[in-house]
């Protein structure tokens, strides 16, 4: 079986529901519009995630001309229109302090009360140029452009989940940006160098260590007991935390779509025995 593009997701505020796509362009930071914005602390400017608000994840914006439509359970419908550039204020993402451009009172006023807690709604600047050494530039992601998962490695997850009587979980526990249908070995991610999809090719940065963030519910923003966590540090467990994914940059910009051939170029070197 052709390996093929299976699913294409875009996260347009980090942290908050994705988007499935058919088709989306490549960018020198990755999918358009992935994580083009970000919910940050209206004290600090540190960004906020599902780590310690699950809720988020039943924040769903869509991309609209112009900016965004962004609904949530229990709040009317928010359509925001989108400030490109503007007043700045200084975010920090883990490690990254940089500029985030504020998106105005009327959106913090929302989110804040969609979240619970002060904050304010700020967008990638145009002139942002946020460089991680050899690999690839990003936006707000955390720092890398792409996530790369596989059905065969959610597949080999959830038999091994279900032989501990627990449910299987869903690939949006993961939250990736391309995934990959036709590989028959679980984690064949992990040994992909070089890759062509569409008109667009990625190169390989590293294994994804996962944080908390794959035992929340997506759809209801709960947290939903330990799985798949606790399967995946079974056998999954390397560089201090359980992996799953394959984090790329990108190398040729162009287009991906559902359906596309995966064409991997270069392979991870074969390990010698002994």
């Amino acid at each position: 079986m052709t390996p093929v593009v299976h699913g294409l997701f875009v996260h347009p505020i980090k942290g908050c529901t994705a988007t499935a796509l058919t088709t989306s362009a490549v960018v020198e930071t990755g999918l358009l519009h992935d994580r083009d914005f970000m919910l940050v602390d209206a004290a600090d400017g540190h960004f906020i995630s599902q780590r310690k608000l699950p809720a988020m994840a039943v924040i769903r914006p869509t991309v609209v001309d112009g900016g965004l439509l962004v609904t949530a359970p229990g709040l009317e419908d928010y359509e925001h229109k989108t400030r490109p550039d503007g007043d700045r204020r200084e975010v920090t993402v883990h490690w990254w302090t940089g500029e985030g451009v504020d998106q105005g009172d009327e959106a913090a006023e929302w989110f804040t009360l969609a979240l619970g807690r002060p904050c304010r709604l700020v967008r990638v600047p145009p002139d942002l140029d946020r460089q991680l050494d050899d690999e690839g530039r990003v936006g707000f992601a955390d720092a890398h452009a792409l996530l790369v998962t596989s059905l065969s490695s959610l597949d080999g997850l959830n038999e091994r989940i279900v032989r501990t009587g627990a449910d299987p979980v869903p690939m949006n526990r993961f939250r990736p940006n391309v995934v990959v249908s036709g590989w028959p070995e679980p984690h064949t991610e992990d040994l992909v160098r070089r890759v062509s999809i569409g008109t667009a090719s990625f190169g390989y940065s590293r294994i994804c260590v996962r944080c908390v963030v794959p035992t929340v519910d997506q759809e209801t923003g709960l947290k939903a007991g330990h799985e798949p966590t606790k399967t995946l540090a079974g056998y999954r467990r390397a560089q201090g935390g359980v992996t799953f994914g394959m984090k790329a940059k990108v190398l040729r910009r162009g287009t991906v779509s559902v359906g596309d051939p995966v064409d991997v170029t270069e392979w991870a070197p074969v390990q010698a025995d002994g």
